[in-house]
């Protein structure tokens, strides 16, 4: 089963998403946005930049 966004409202009536893998594990959550459409194209966004986007490894930066 392929993963899945889910769009959810929190305690404080601010809109998140998570990102769910295919056997349910969290992956992934957003910070708080204050409409359903600004958390929408937070989701877009992600589905966009993620495939490309580079892994910058900081564990050695000392």
């Amino acid at each position: 089963m392929a993963g899945k966004f889910e769009l959810f409202a929190d305690a404080a009536d601010k809109f998140r998403w998570r990102l769910k893998a295919g056997n349910g594990e969290v992956i992934a959550q957003s910070q708080a946005y204050a409409s359903r459409d600004a958390a929408k194209k937070g989701i877009a966004s992600v589905q966009t930049n993620a495939a490309g986007a580079a892994v910058v490894d900081l564990t050695d930066a000392k």
